[in-house]
């Protein structure tokens, strides 16, 4: 199935803003350097070629001192990461919104048995998600697409948008990743095949006062046609993937 993958990582950024990065290009680039070499992560190391985490971290514009919050963090992949890359002075929210706290209690013992010093666990409990002081970045690997599910809806997405926006210092980031779906797919395709169409994230985004500041093609995959669920072995961990970056102006 590695066949199927896309043989170049090229990042491609369409500059729709005037906000300056918080960091280099080249600060962030040897803060996640450092943060992928640490030998404590060398269990998850294995997927970072993949997940072109270095291609996606940099593009992503994080660095040392930054507040993050991983939103909807599955496993804690990004979270182990994101520690690192923000470093001391730096802090990150691994957050579970109210409506996905039934899948926090794995993942936190498990993070939380690491011992990081610079992360909080914030499994919410309230409608909409909140954070004590505002963030700098705010990434969402592969989740935008649940938001809308079991009949939720755009409405949903509407106040999961406004609600990041919330979170976010004037020029802060917000990321999303995903898988990509066929164009014009129903919200209710999220569901069953656990994907979306990325014209209507960029709308929907859009619509909570965000501007489009650009995208990364290091996890496209021309191979994937979108017909299959995510979970398919044919297409199982090489779905094609969109990376969209927005600012708070």
């Amino acid at each position: 199935m590695k066949a199927l993958w896309a043989s170049a990582a090229i990042v491609v950024v369409v500059t729709t803003s005037a906000v300056a990065a918080s960091h280099t290009s080249a600060t962030t680039k040897a803060a996640v350097e450092k943060a992928l070499a640490d030998p404590a992560r060398a269990d998850q190391a294995v997927d970072d070629a993949r997940r072109h985490a270095a291609e996606v971290l940099e593009f992503a514009g994080v660095g040392p001192g930054d507040r993050v919050v991983d939103l909807i963090p599955g496993s804690g992949y990004w979270t182990r990461i994101l520690t690192n890359v923000v470093g001391p002075k730096g802090h990150v929210v691994a957050m579970w919104p109210a409506v996905f706290a039934k899948y926090a209690t794995k993942p936190v013992a498990a993070l939380q048995a690491r011992g990081f010093t610079n992360v909080t666990y914030d499994v919410q409990t309230t409608i909409p998600a909140t954070v004590a002081a505002p963030v700098d970045l705010v990434w969402t690997v592969q989740n935008y697409h649940d938001v809308a599910n079991n009949g939720a809806g755009a409405p949903a997405l509407e106040a999961m948008d406004v609600a990041v926006f919330k979170m976010l210092k004037r020029g802060g980031a917000y990321v999303v990743i995903d898988h990509v779906d066929v164009t014009g797919a129903p919200l209710a395709d999220g569901e069953a095949k656990h994907r979306i169409d990325p014209a209507l994230v960029k709308a929907e985004v859009l619509k909570a006062g965000f501007v489009f500041v650009g995208e990364s093609d290091v996890l496209r995959n021309s191979a994937d046609d979108h017909l299959r669920t995510v979970f398919d072995p044919a297409i199982r961990g090489h779905t094609d993937q969109f990376i969209y970056k927005f600012r708070k102006p």
